[in-house]
């Protein structure tokens, strides 16, 4: 491992290792006003949503690394403290880096993007009608975290009112569909990715006691230390919340590719436990989840 002391490398280059080692990062598209009613419109990587009781926002403006001076962005909540933060998706996402420039203070990005500037409903800065999501926002609070070109401007938004586009709810109309939002994040450098739905993936919520799995700690040795899983191969069979049944068990150990495993190898078990650890990882992987468990534990019967 390299170790690096913030301190000791200049800013630049930390920059750098921040940005290529947090990502990607979500984009706040956020629009502004300053007290004279010029309009603003930029994205920002630094951001996130922090809470929902209220819903809060956050995101940076950071002071530029060039020149050390604030934003448009920053300089106009401190005026009139409200935003918008729309949320970009890919077939903005060459129209979202125009209005990324460095423009002088006055100059309305909408235009110089060719977005659409459409009235929000309870704040003065305009939403991006081509967003799919727009969040009305009062800022709540600027927090400047340092004084030199890169330090951050913590804005800390209060959701009023948000705009959902129809187009991306679930069938039912109850929630926001991800595989029809055509999400954008933000890397390291001009490195951008988009997350399309082969990228997108479910993973188990554990939300209450009962939903808690076996963990690591209550799998046999001989599955925990196998050099043919991997961690996430072994925490994906440590979700569940119970062991197979003996009955399961032996359903798969009579099963003919089992069967056939064990003529195979019957007077080598280290080549047995490789071919059924190799099985039951392509079921992990696969998603046939229990099947894989089985196996591991039909290996853990004819290991005693």
């Amino acid at each position: 491992m390299r170790t690096i002391n913030p301190s000791e490398i200049p800013h630049p280059k930390l920059h750098e290792h921040l940005l290529n080692a947090i990502a990607p990062r979500p984009i706040a598209f956020v629009s502004t006003i300053d007290i004279e009613g010029n309009v603003n419109l930029s994205p920002f990587s630094f951001f996130n949503c922090f809470g929902s009781n209220p819903p809060t926002l956050v995101y940076s403006p950071a002071l530029s690394g060039r020149t050390g001076h604030t934003k448009n962005t920053h300089d106009n909540v401190k005026e009139v403290p409200e935003c918008v933060v729309n949320i970009a998706h890919y077939d903005i996402l060459y129209q979202m880096n125009l209005a990324a420039g460095m423009y002088p203070k006055g100059v309305n990005e909408f235009a110089k993007s060719g977005l659409t500037a459409v009235a929000s409903q309870t704040i003065k800065p305009p939403r991006v009608a081509e967003c799919y999501v727009q969040f009305e926002c009062a800022v709540k609070d600027v927090i400047e975290t340092g004084k030199g070109g890169g330090a951050g401007n913590l804005v800390v938004c209060e959701v009023k009112l948000i705009h959902i586009n129809e187009k991306v709810l679930t069938a039912d109309g109850e929630s926001i569909d991800p595989f029809k939002m055509d999400y954008i994040a933000r890397m390291g450098k001009q490195f951008w990715c988009r997350v399309g739905q082969e990228n997108i993936i479910q993973v188990p919520a554990f939300k209450m006691m009962e939903d808690v799995g076996l963990g690591f700690d209550q799998l046999p040795d001989g599955i925990k230390k196998s050099p043919y899983l991997s961690g996430n191969d072994i925490a994906r069979i440590a979700t569940f919340h119970a062991f197979p049944t003996e009955e399961e068990v032996k359903e798969i150990e009579q099963a003919d590719f089992m069967q056939e495993m064990f003529e195979l190898h019957k007077n080598d078990f280290a080549a047995f436990e490789k071919e059924a650890h190799q099985r039951a990882k392509v079921e992990i992987v696969r998603g046939s989840l229990p099947l894989g468990f089985q196996i591991l534990m039909v290996v853990e019967k004819y290991r005693k």
